[in-house]
């Protein structure tokens, strides 16, 4: 008998195709938790020290339409079983998506190969035991309200993806073509399983609606989209809202202008503004740190932002969008400042970047939870009136930034704002600075929050930049 499967193991089932379709996660839970624990079992039968699995299940369903027609109809089933195991210091991890016995049996001795062959890390290894979360007084880990299936049919997939594009192309004249609307719903499903006994579960919907158009013709085409995200279905904007919304962005672009090069005040609507704060992530990662290529290298309690202005880790908010009850390492999850009165209280750490810093986890192995940036303004029209003339920036293009330096140079598209309005749209632009300064002068962010992202920010207003055009 094969020493991982003493009963068989099923696959994952089909997408609902109804909405009294049954609901299985639980079950499909309890026969990932198993599996979990059968690997491990086996990972220590094989000689190792430590070993963890992660094992992960989805399915949804996705559809575009295009100019009134069907586009693509993808139904979509997923899952993976990962496993990393440790002996002594030596690491070896391994992975498939075949859940036959033989299959896995080879999985779990192929890791073990690949440790065994390893140069010793001294900061490999799981958490620390004591770090590990921990389920409710009941045995069940508390949820967040993300589980929200959405038993959407193909044929009803289509008719909402239809009629956003019909709204958007039927919303102004010079409305000339479509990229098309479409309609997303996924079902995640994951648990991890270490060797300290830690098994933990989760499971999380995500639902989108989009629209994407284009106005004008020839040369002086422009394209926009809009779309509406959320957990639940019932969090989502009606179709005939993302397709008018899409087209006012559209068509709001048309005749663009580009502008002579000088220093300006720049202001991020709050869809592009979340980019600035997840290049501070990125460069306050221990990844970046111990590997010294992060402009936040050694600032760790130093003042790096406005001393009004604050970043709080948020991971128990109901319906975020990435709430959690642990990391990926297991490690339990807490709220915490990361900037404090524009001080950088921390960085964001998994065990291993925290043993080769010297430091200790911060339970962001994986990544981060939802993050609320504080702010001190109203919305994005009132800030434009403080600022009275400046670059409103609406769209972000290139990868133009150095984590490494903190130099910033990226495409950029929006508007003119002139004595508090806008004035008209531009394009061809470069905007440029570099991150510690432009960090450093931040004047507004507003409350005006989009709620599309886990990174909860409003639009923000960097005091100056160097805007590069054509003019």
């Amino acid at each position: 008998m094969n020493p991982i499967a003493s009963e068989s193991l099923p696959v994952a089932s089909t997408i609902p195709s109804s909405g009294t379709a049954r609901d299985d996660s639980r079950e499909r839970l309890d026969r990932l938790s198993d599996l979990a624990e059968r690997l491990l079992a086996r990972a220590r039968a094989l000689g190792a020290s430590q070993a963890e699995v992660d094992c992960s299940e989805g399915r949804g369903l996705d559809v575009t339409a295009r100019l009134g027609q069907v586009e693509t109809i993808e139904s979509t089933r997923d899952r993976s079983i990962g496993i990393t195991v440790y002996f002594g210091k030596r690491k070896g991890s391994a992975s498939t998506a075949d859940l036959r016995a033989d299959s896995l049996e080879a999985t779990v001795a192929q890791a073990c190969a690949i440790a065994r062959h390893t140069e010793d890390d001294d900061a490999a290894g799981l958490a620390d035991p004591e770090r590990m979360a921990r389920p409710g007084t009941d045995g069940d880990w508390p949820e967040f309200d993300q589980w929200h299936p959405w038993a959407l049919e193909a044929e009803r997939a289509v008719d909402l993806a239809i009629a956003c594009e019909a709204a958007g192309r039927d919303a102004d004249p010079r409305i000339a073509n479509s990229e098309g609307g479409s309609v997303s719903t996924q079902e995640s499903l994951g648990v991890y399983a270490n060797s300290h006994g830690f098994v933990g579960r989760e499971r999380s919907t995500r639902h989108s609606l989009s629209c994407a158009l284009i106005a004008g013709e020839g040369a002086g085409m422009q394209g926009d989209s809009w779309y509406t995200y959320g957990v639940s279905a019932d969090d989502l904007e009606a179709p005939d809202v993302v397709g008018r919304k899409a087209a006012e962005r559209t068509v709001s672009r048309l005749a663009p202008r580009s502008l002579g090069t000088g220093s300006m005040p720049v202001l991020f609507a709050p869809e592009v503004a979340r980019s600035l704060v997840g290049h501070l992530l990125q460069a306050a990662s221990g990844g970046a740190l111990y590997r010294r290529s992060s402009f936040l290298l050694d600032r760790q309690g130093q003042r790096i932002l406005p001393p009004w202005l604050s970043i709080a880790e948020r991971p128990f908010l109901r319906r975020g969008l990435q709430s959690g009850n642990y990391d990926a390492e297991g490690v339990a999850a807490r709220e915490s400042l990361i900037v404090e009165d524009g001080v950088l209280a921390r960085y964001l750490l998994s065990s291993y970047s925290a043993r080769k810093l010297g430091l200790e986890s911060t339970g962001n192995a994986g990544g981060i939870y939802n993050l609320e940036v504080s702010a001190n303004a109203d919305d994005l029209a009132g800030i434009a009136r403080r600022m009275g003339e400046g670059l409103l920036v609406v769209e972000l293009m290139g990868q133009g930034v150095n984590i490494v330096t903190g130099d910033y140079s990226r495409g950029a598209a929006g508007f003119k704002v002139e004595n508090g309005e806008i004035a008209y749209p531009v394009a061809g632009i470069t905007i440029a600075g570099r991150l510690p300064e432009m960090f450093e002068r931040i004047e507004a962010i507003g409350a005006d929050i989009d709620p599309r992202s886990h990174i909860r920010c409003g639009a923000l207003l960097v005091g100056a930049m160097t805007v590069a055009g054509q003019g």
